[in-house]
Order: C-alpha cells, then structure tokens, then sequence
C-alpha cells in the first residue's frame, strides 16, 4: 500500500466542504469542483441541461472570455477539463504547485460567474449537436445509450447525458440559470485536490473564490426502478453490438462488493470466464467484457460484446448460460483472482493524483464520509466465496433482463428467440 499523509477535510459554515490529501515527491497538483448533480436530477423538460450547463461554463464569465479561460491554464502549461455524469458534474485541472491559485481561481470563477451570453449558447449548442451527432455514428456508444433506455425505460437513467436535438435547441439562459441556482449550492459541491496541495492555504483560497456559492444541501435524487425490455437499432453494419444488464446493487449497497468480484470474475479480463468460453474456446468475438455499474439504490450487472451477424444468437445464448453457471459455480481461485484484480487497480489509482482528487470528492458526495483504501480493500478481501454465490444468484434469479443491440436487420431478428421480451425497435 502507498504510504501517505492522511487526507484533511475541512466544512466551511455554508456546507462547502474542501478535501486534499498531499502526495509527497509530486510536483503537480490535481484539483476539482465536484456537483452532486448530474443528469439524474434533470426534470423531463430539463433532459441535457446538466451537459450543456457544463459546456458553458468555459464559454466566458464577467472576467474572461471563453479564449482567455484556456489560454490563462495553457500558458502555465496546464490543463482544464470537465464532464457530466448521471449522478455528478466534474470540473478539474492540473497544473504545478506553484500554479495551484490560477487553477483554482480559473474554477470559481467558470462556476460561479458565467454570463451564459446568447450568441455563446447558440453556439455550444451546434456544438453539442454535433457531440450527438458523434455518438450515433458510434455503435459501442449507442448500445451503452439503448441498454441505459431498456434497463430505466421514462426515467432520468434511462436518458442520454447528451439531451436530444430537440431538448437542447429548447434551452434558455434563463433556463440554465435555474438550474444552477437549484443544484450547484455550496451543501452538495466538494472541492478536491491532490497531489503538491497546501490545506490551509487552498481552504483560505476557496473561502474567498467561493463566497458566492448560495448554502443548500443537495436535491433528493429520483427513484429509479429497473424495468427492462429490448432496443434495437437497425443499421447496415458488418458486426452487431450487443450489451446485456441484469438489475443489481447500488454504489452504497452491502453486498457491492461481492457484485463487483462477479463482475470481474465473470469478464474482467483475459483469464475471465466469459473470455475464456465466447471468445478462447468458441471463436464468438474478438472481446467481451462484463461491468457492475453503481448508481445511488440500485445498479447493473451487464455484459458488453460485438460479433459478426450470423454469430449473435449463439453469442447472447452463451453469454446468459456462462453467467447463470458461473453464478453457482464460480471457485474460490476464480474469486481470489478477482480480489486481486480489483485491489490491484485500486492501489494503482493511488499513484494518480487526479484519481485520487476524484475519489475523495466521491466518496464525500455519495457516502458523506472519507473511506480509505486500506478500509475499502479489507472490505474486499472479507467478502465469502458463499456471499459472492448468493449475491450473483439474486441478481441472475431476478428474472427480469435489459438489452440493446445494432447491427444489420437480419440478425437483429433473431434475437427474439433468445430474449423473453418481445424487442421493442428505436426510433
């Protein structure tokens, strides 16, 4: 285990908490402002605001132009970046010590004084359409989209970060500004950093960039349910692109964990068991790879494949049997593999400092409490070859089944034989 300096929080009156942890021989520093909000929180008439909101912060505030923002980070060899989340928005940079004020004054100030000007959204919002645009021509990125649909079918997990043509061409400033003033309120923002980081000197500099931040706690985050189905999306392509999700665990859930061993141990990596019979023994793809995604009260359990057109009925038939196997079947070397995959990664993101700015922030915004990684991996590492059985068996006995999948016509059609829903086609 990395040995370092423990991470130091602090909580301004207003909520705003500040937390850093210093990872000495680093001459860098990792910094973010981390929202509790991300598309989940998105009423239907609001589907991407969340996303543009984050495009528009660089596009100029009462101090600096959009150019000015990047040039200011860029000339001290910086950079400056953001993104949207179902359950959060990110907006980070990385920069030297010395440089660490900039960074965050650049921050504040693209959070807290953007003038949203008209000429700029009409703008950012082509550009978003494009971003779209991109995604659609991208198969793997429209199954993880349609699995989504199928998996949360007309609730906020079940929409695209991105919005629609439609939704976004819709937004006003007024509308954006709404939304800021609802969700990015000082009780449900972490500022995070890592790396060559001063405590006190970045909570007297965030006391004074962020005085404007209205105090609020975070919005309740809407119940989701999973509901399950099929979408297909017919396209002229040479491969299909399948992704299947069962309903699991959520992020703060008990036996996450375990969900997570399965994951791993079912297509993890190239000794998974997924690899080993689709495509080591049977030729059915050139990879495949299973995930256990985490959102607040519930999850997925899914796996991702392509294969040509006349291989995917074989494809998702061995798919649903090797992970209803492995559910029963897994071994303890299976198990104990996983555990080390996993607590491998783990320790390998804490030589990261923008990992480890990440994972302070998160951890603050969905448990409430700093968890450190020698807490996390023992946590791992007592989990029971008999509670990863009986946690992948609940999923798999749940019944209920999401998959998305494009590629030509004729195999998508034969889909129906395996699935128990009848495929409800994309418009």
């Amino acid at each position: 285990m990395i040995d370092l300096p423990p991470p130091r929080l602090t909580t301004l009156d207003n909520g705003l908490r500040i937390v850093s942890e210093r990872m000495p021989g680093l001459a860098s520093s990792s910094l973010g402002v981390f929202v509790g909000a991300g598309a989940r929180v998105e009423a239907g008439h609001e589907h991407g605001i969340a996303h543009l909101l984050e495009h528009m912060a660089f596009k100029g505030t009462r101090r600096r132009s959009a150019r000015h923002i990047v040039e200011e980070i860029e000339a001290v060899g910086g950079d400056i970046n953001a993104a949207t989340s179902m359950e959060q928005t990110a907006y980070y940079a990385r920069v030297l010590e010395d440089d660490l004020p900039l960074a965050l004054d650049i921050l504040a100030d693209i959070v807290t004084a953007s003038v949203f000007a008209p000429d700029d959204l009409a703008r950012e919002k082509a550009v978003i359409r494009q971003e779209i645009a991109a995604v659609q021509d991208t198969p793997d990125d429209i199954v993880f989209e349609s699995l989504q649909a199928a998996a949360f079918t007309n609730q906020p997990l079940g929409r695209s970060i991105l919005g629609t043509d439609r939704s976004v061409a819709g937004f006003t400033r007024s509308d954006i500004e709404g939304f800021l003033r609802r969700h990015y309120v000082a009780g449900d923002v972490v500022i995070a950093a890592a790396g060559a980081i001063d405590h006190d000197a970045l909570v007297a500099d965030v006391t004074r960039h962020f005085a404007s931040l209205p105090s609020g706690q975070a919005a309740s985050l809407p119940q989701a349910r999973f509901i399950g189905g099929t979408v297909l999306d017919r396209r002229d392509l040479e491969q299909v692109n399948i992704a299947l999700a069962l309903p699991s665990v959520g992020v703060e859930d008990d036996q996450v964990h375990a969900a997570r061993i399965f994951a791993t141990l079912l297509g993890g990596g190239m000794s998974s068991r997924l690899f080993q019979e689709v495509r080591e023994k049977r030729g059915l793809c050139y990879n495949v790879s299973a995930f256990q995604w985490g959102y607040a009260g519930i999850g997925l359990l899914g796996v991702h494949a392509a294969t040509a057109p006349e291989d995917v009925v074989d494809l998702v038939t061995v798919i649903r049997e090797e992970t209803a196997r492995a559910a029963h079947e897994c071994t303890r070397e299976e198990i104990d593999r996983a555990k080390a995959q996993l607590r491998a990664g783990l320790i390998m993101s804490l030589e990261n400092s923008s990992a480890r700015a990440d994972r302070l922030a998160r951890q603050l915004l969905v448990f409430g409490e700093l968890r450190d990684a020698a807490t996390v991996i023992s946590d791992l590492d007592a989990v029971t070859v008999d509670e990863v059985h009986a946690s992948a068996q609940r999923i798999i006995e749940d019944g209920r089944l999401a998959l998305s999948a494009i590629g030509p016509e004729s195999a998508l059609g034969g889909l129906e034989a395996v699935m128990p829903e009848k495929p409800r086609p994309q418009h």
